[in-house]
């Protein structure tokens, strides 16, 4: 395969996972919005799913159904390079945004969030984390198993703290895409929404993975330092367009839920798929993208024990762990 058709491939796979996405992320808000189910539960649970569905697919593809290394290890840098992408840039480019929006005298300098559930979310996080980095220093195949059923196991009991908070108000949605014209559409078309969405996510991921086995074998680059930096910016794209839009309106909860939502579901659920179905046996590049995920999310629970909130000039220091390992990937190949 040409370069040329590889490129293609690749950006057709973003074009079809990204428009995938919007159809399945704003069906299932829906479907939150009609169970009336509260905001957080919205923004953690269903919206944080919703939009690390192309991450996961990518994983389950290239591990279930790839052949050979190349596809076990783009399987895993689209694991490790999700968590590692949220942590490191999305929540700092929020607080970047925040400050930005202030100035312009679009709102206040300030998260308006309920620090608790966040304090949750990224504890949660960081304890499946550091479970699975663990991992990568035990080659016992049972262990493994163990930690894959408790990280499941987590996120259940994770999913069921949050779907039993109450409800609140809520927030406005737009349209759902396949009833536009309906203030309240049918259940019927929000599970037609989804199941094309969902069509659309396992297209978009089998491309991906051919696209990039093929770009990685042209240009001779590891195929995992590709899925590690390429795949999570080209997926984040629907976490990343939603919170900044729920940012500008002054929806906090969504914004930043989204984002601590899809940290938790991608460092158990996904992490299981890799546990499970590979050997678990980490390059150095992709642990230390599991460490700097660790003490980014780290960084912002002292945040919250030291002062109650979050300062968004410091939280926006994160993004100096993202650029320093870009850096040292481009200079030394680490």
């Amino acid at each position: 395969m040409t370069l040329w058709l590889a490129a293609g491939l690749f950006l057709a796979s973003i074009v079809i996972t990204l428009g995938a996405c919007a159809l399945f992320t704003n069906g299932i808000e829906w479907f939150g919005k009609r169970r009336n189910i509260s905001e957080g539960a919205i923004g953690s649970v269903f919206a944080a799913v919703g939009t690390t569905l192309p991450e996961t697919s990518i994983p389950l593809v290239a591990i279930c159904f790839g052949t050979g290394k190349e596809g076990t290890e783009v399987g895993l840098g689209a694991i490790l390079g999700a968590p590692f992408m949220l942590s490191t840039l999305v929540l700092p480019v929020l607080a970047f945004l925040l400050l930005l929006y202030a100035r312009l005298g679009k709102r206040e300098a300030a998260f308006k969030l309920d620090y608790h559930e966040v304090r949750v979310d990224l504890l949660f996080f960081l304890g499946a984390y550091a479970i699975a980095l663990g991992c990568g220093f035990v080659a016992s195949r049972p262990v493994h198993y163990l930690a894959a059923a408790l990280l499941m196991a987590s996120y259940v009991y994770y999913m069921r703290l949050k779907f039993s908070a109450a409800a609140d108000g809520g927030s406005e949605l737009e349209p759902l895409i396949f009833a536009p014209r309906r203030a309240v559409p049918s259940y019927v078309m929000i599970a037609m929404q989804g199941v094309v969405g969902l069509a659309g996510l396992a297209a978009g991921a089998h491309l991906f993975v051919t696209a990039a086995k093929s770009i990685a074998e042209v240009l001779h680059v590891s195929p995992l330092i590709l899925a590690l930096l390429i795949a999570p910016l080209a997926t984040e794209l629907p976490e990343m367009s939603n919170s900044f839009l729920w940012l500008y309106r002054k929806k906090d909860t969504l914004a930043v839920g989204n984002v601590t939502g899809a940290m938790v579901f991608q460092g158990t659920f996904p992490v299981s798929i890799g546990l499970i179905g590979t050997d678990w046996s980490l390059a150095s590049s992709a642990m230390t993208t599991m460490g700097l995920a660790l003490i980014a999310a780290g960084a912002g629970v002292l945040q919250l024990l030291w002062g109650g909130h979050w300062r968004p000039w410091l939280l926006g220091g994160g993004v100096a762990l993202y650029l320093g390992y870009t850096a040292s990937l481009y200079l030394y190949g680490f």
